[in-house]
């Protein structure tokens, strides 16, 4: 993965990373179930996010390059590796 978006991405990893050692310390002191899913909440949006992000920046580049490619096998493996990743995913 070599982009712009790249530090700014990893910077929200980071973050998130933080988010969820904040959920284990608010379950460690008993703090409000509510209080505590509004936060696994918010860390699901932020990781979404970067999924987003990171599918939004494979389509423009990756699957771009391949499509105008000359490579026909080339093409053939990206437009089955998407194929695959929403089969997974349910998008």
């Amino acid at each position: 993965m070599e982009h712009a978006d790249k530090p700014r991405l990893l910077n929200r990893l980071n973050r998130i990373e933080g988010q969820v050692r904040g959920i284990a310390r608010m379950m460690e002191q008993d703090r409000c179930c509510l209080d505590i899913m509004t936060q696994l909440h918010a860390v699901r949006a932020a990781v979404r996010r970067v999924e987003s992000a990171l599918l939004k920046k494979h389509l423009e580049d990756c699957l771009t390059d391949a499509m105008v490619s000359v490579d026909e096998a080339e093409r053939h493996q990206k437009t089955a590796e998407l194929i695959a990743l929403m089969e997974r995913h349910g998008r």
